[in-house]
Order: structure tokens, then sequence, then C-alpha cells
């Protein structure tokens, strides 16, 4: 026996128990790795994400039946970490062979000047959002490493004219930021086993009002029967109590 070990056992007790349920009560659900190298990597990132109200359980269904999806609600309502979760749980059974998230770089309502760096420096203060809800699915080590490999792309909504995204799971976040031509030109992208998920809040544009195109572009999708248009409400508000009381007076 190695002194590691004799250490561990001196006085009847199991070290290696005793460390396990330690960090099993830090981390709930998560499985014992005793690589002090390799730690539960990944143990903690891997959800199962369920509904938490009845348009949450509406919008999941939607991506599971249907290609394109609209989803609009108020603040708070999910629809950009559904939209993520699907889109990982997609890639990693093989559903699809990458992940496209497109975001509109507008400020909202202030002008923070030109910012210092190359492109990805510039764009991610716009992009934060979709990296966050990203980060609460995947570890960041697997994270850094799927958008190396490229099955992660992260890339604003000017760069996508001309492209084809076959086999791809396409997330559009803040869509209300974008304008109707703009909008037409995203949903002309999808390509062949695909699904594109578009999310916003009509009443939280950025834009003028009637610059925004995405109420009118998700009132001419509903007659469409193969795209599903996803209405949230302020019940399907998830995020502090305080939220949905501010949104019914504001």
């Amino acid at each position: 026996m190695s002194k590691r070990s004799a250490k561990r056992r001196s006085g009847g007790l199991n070290m290696e128990n005793y460390e396990e349920e330690k960090v099993r009560a830090l981390f709930p659900g998560t499985s014992w790795s005793p690589d002090d190298n390799d730690p539960m990597r990944d143990q903690r990132y891997v959800k199962n994400v369920k509904p938490r109200s009845d348009g949450q359980a509406k919008l999941m269904a939607a991506i599971d039946e249907h290609n394109l999806i609209m989803a609009m609600g108020p603040a708070g309502t999910g629809k950009t970490y559904l939209a993520v979760s699907k889109a990982v749980e997609a890639l990693e059974s093989g559903q699809v062979g990458r992940i496209v998230l497109s975001r509109p770089a507008v400020e909202a309502g202030e002008h923070i000047g030109f910012l210092p760096g190359a492109l990805e420096e510039k764009l991610a203060p716009y992009l934060r959002p979709l990296y966050d809800a990203l980060a609460d699915r995947v570890s960041p080590k697997r994270l850094k490493s799927l958008m190396a490999e490229g099955l992660i792309e992260i890339a604003p909504i000017a760069y996508m004219r001309g492209r084809t995204l076959n086999n791809a799971f396409v997330v559009v976040d803040e869509a209300q930021n974008c304008t109707y031509g703009q909008l037409k030109m995203l949903l002309t992208r999808l390509g062949w086993n695909s699904t594109m998920v578009v999310t916003g809040d009509p009443a939280q544009t950025d834009l003028l009002p009637e610059l925004s195109g995405l109420a009118g572009i998700c009132e001419k999708l509903e007659q469409v029967d193969d795209i599903a248009v996803v209405r949230l409400a302020q019940a399907d508000i998830v995020r502090h109590p305080l939220v949905a009381s501010m949104l019914d007076v504001l």
C-alpha cells in the first residue's frame, strides 16, 4: 500500500469517499472523477431542459416539429435560452452538423463609439447574450473546442447575405432589431436538413418602430402551414417576478 493510500485510510476514515461526498454536495447531479487533473469536466453542463410554462412547452414542441420557428414574446420568457438549448441538443445528437448563431449589432440607445481590437473583439459585446446561453449548456473547454472546429459559429447578421445554411441549426436572436429586408434575407438562408429559430420582442426594438420588421414578418408567415409562429406572454416569464410586474405597467 502506498503512503498516500495509507494516509487516506488512517484512523478508519476513507478519504476518497469523504471527498466524493463533499464534491457531490457542492455540485448535485454530477459524476465523481478521482482524477484531480480532470475533475468532472463536463458533467455540470449536461442538463435536461424542461419547459416551465405552457408557452415554453409550445415553443419546444414547435422546434421539434418544424424547420422554421418564429418566437415572439417579452423579456424573460426563455426564447433565446430554449433555442440555444435545442441547438446544442441537435448538435450533440448528430441531427445537425453545426450551429449558427446570429444577432444584429445594434446599440440599445447608446453610442459606444469605435471598439478596439479585431472583428471578434468588436462584436463580443453584442454577442455576449449568446455566449452566456451557450456557457450554461456547454462547458468552457467544450465550447472553445466546438468554436475552434467551426461546429459553433457566431456571426453578425451583416455577414449572412449570400450564404446557404445546410445541415445546421440556426438561431437568430434579437430579431426585433432587424428590418423587414434583413429578416427576409435571413429567412431565405435556410438550407436542407436545417432548423431556424428566430426570436425577438417587438415591444423592445432599438430601431424606430416603423423600421422593425419582426411583427410584420410574423403576421405574414402565420399563413404558411409548415412554419410555426409562437407567441409567448407575460405568464411565460421565468425571470424575477418583478419583471412580469414591471411589464404590466411599462
